[in-house]
């Protein structure tokens, strides 16, 4: 571990407690490397309280956490390290990637017993870096800080930020930047991928350590199932299946579009990792493509359930030699896991599109209701949050004139309110407990990309972060009125349009 850049402290809390196991499994999974900190700052853009507290932080004085978060010192009992890992990007496996801009401090347990690992990304060159600067700018940073704490408060499993700085360091991307460091939290980063390479060079016992170690560690549920105890690599294969599938059809439910669903974005855990090139859809579009670097839309937002089946092939790839000792038992072994993904999808977005329509049971004409209801949706570019919002406050009978004025053809959706009011008479639906029900799961806020580009621009500029922190406590509580950012809630203005989000971004 290089020792120019950083220095031991000594003054951890006593309620923070390292464990470090992922360091433990042996530089065959990482290699260890320190944070290389900013030549000049660092100054705070934000801090999240209410992580800080998760972990056991909130005591710890300002300065001391400043110089850890960015690179400055190193708390007693931290191992920071770089994982290995591969991963298929674009369809296209590569052989060697790893974190070439982040670094892991450190795994804790924090007071309620739950393991956290802290990493800091941007922090500097690490031999996974490719040729790359290991650093980040502040443009990215921003919108990963912002929008992981959204997707939190949307109640989507994703990693967590704790805390943002700003260097003024000068990092080039199109152009010349400020430079940032993030800290992000997750229960493991540990990745698709990370099975990947072991398996591409025919390392079995790391990919069946590695495998012991997620099942033990972050799985120990399974130990205690009969079919872990009969299988538990094909149990981790299963389970980690139905989180994928669950995630992602939270993710179509909510209109959000990762960017880059290579295998090596893909958590062990089911959650949101790595954002890059996000959005959230606006005007309806199945095919809305986020990232202006996928020039096949091989990612757009209506591909992400399969391109899901396709990550996990090649999860459930990596583990064969772990299934059955004969190999064609294993495949068939895995294919039967896998077959069962597009049920899970299915069943699951059905539940979350039925909640959004505030229907309380389901019937054979759900799914012909919803479809119609997109296609008309679709054909009047009509924006998928507020529609969804402004459905909650749906009036049989009514004229419903704000959610008729959203369409240009307002009788086809008067011909479509007809069919959903029969819907809801049959269940005997209670207007006012349907209304509040829809409102708890359809936001009256997200984080467009006009929203992230004005705190991005307020921060570069003006060095002003203000903006980033309005932000951020509106996206807390995305289902709640909030009156004092009204202004967020409606539609996106017309220069929003030109915004472009790429992998580097």
């Amino acid at each position: 571990m290089s020792s120019k850049s950083t220095t031991v402290v000594t003054d951890t809390p006593a309620n923070l407690t390292w464990s470090n196991s992922f360091s433990r499994l042996g530089e065959a999974f990482y290699s260890r490397v320190a944070p290389t900190p900013y030549q000049s700052g660092p100054e705070w853009v934000h801090f999240n309280p209410a992580a800080a507290a998760m972990l056991g932080l909130d005591d710890l004085p300002s300065t001391t956490l400043l110089s850890w978060l960015s690179g400055r010192s190193l708390p007693e009992g931290a191992a920071p390290l770089a994982m290995l890992y591969a991963g298929h990007q674009f369809g296209h496996y590569v052989p060697q990637l790893g974190d070439g801009r982040a670094i892991m401090l450190g795994e804790v347990l924090n007071p309620a017993g739950q393991r956290w690992e802290i990493q800091l990304k941007g922090s500097g060159v690490t031999p996974y870096s490719r040729d790359g600067d290991g650093r980040a700018v502040l443009r990215s940073t921003i919108r990963e800080y912002l929008c992981s704490e959204a997707m939190h408060g949307l109640g989507i499993p994703t990693t967590r930020a704790l805390a943002m700085i700003r260097s003024e360091d000068e990092v080039y991307r199109e152009q010349i930047e400020p430079g940032a460091m993030l800290t992000r939290l997750a229960p493991s980063h540990v990745r698709f991928g990370s099975f990947e390479v072991f398996f591409y060079r025919s390392e079995l016992e790391a990919i069946r350590t590695l495998a012991d170690y997620v099942i033990s560690h972050h799985y120990p549920e399974l130990l205690a199932s009969d079919a872990a105890k009969a299988n538990p690599y094909l149990a981790l294969l299963s389970e980690v299946t139905v989180r994928t599938a669950r995630l992602i059809a939270q993710w179509q439910a909510v209109g959000f579009a990762h960017g880059v669903m290579n295998s090596d974005n893909m958590s062990i855990l089911g959650i949101t990792l790595d954002y890059g090139p996000f959005g959230f859809m606006e005007a309806y579009q199945p095919g809305y493509i986020c990232n202006h670097s996928d020039y096949s839309g091989r990612y757009a937002f209506d591909q992400q359930p399969q391109i899901g089946l396709f990550n996990l092939s090649c999860l459930a790839q990596a583990l064969l030699p772990l299934l059955h000792d004969s190999p064609d038992e294993a495949v068939v072994q895995a294919k039967a896991v896998l077959d069962e993904y597009q049920g899970l999808f299915i069943r699951e977005y059905a539940a979350l599109m039925r909640a959004k329509l505030g229907l309380l049971t389901s019937q054979d004409e759900d799914q012909a209701l919803l479809s119609d209801l997109l296609d008309l949706m679709q054909a009047n570019q009509v924006d998928y949050t507020i529609l969804f919002r402004r459905l909650g406050g749906f009036v049989p009978g009514d004229k419903n004139t704000a959610l008729r004025d959203l369409f240009l053809d307002r009788e086809g959706f008067d011909h479509w309110a007809a069919r959903y009011a029969a819907r809801l008479a049959q269940e005997h639906s209670n207007d006012t407990e349907r209304c509040a029900r829809m409102h708890g799961v359809n936001p009256k806020y997200i984080l467009r990309n006009y929203m992230a580009e004005l705190a991005i621009r307020k921060a570069q500029d003006e060095r002003d972060y203000s903006l980033v922190d309005d932000l951020f406590r509106l996206l807390q509580q995305p289902f709640a009125e909030q009156p004092e950012f009204e202004r967020f809630a409606g539609h996106p203005p017309e220069w929003a349009g030109q915004i472009s989000v790429s992998c580097s971004s």
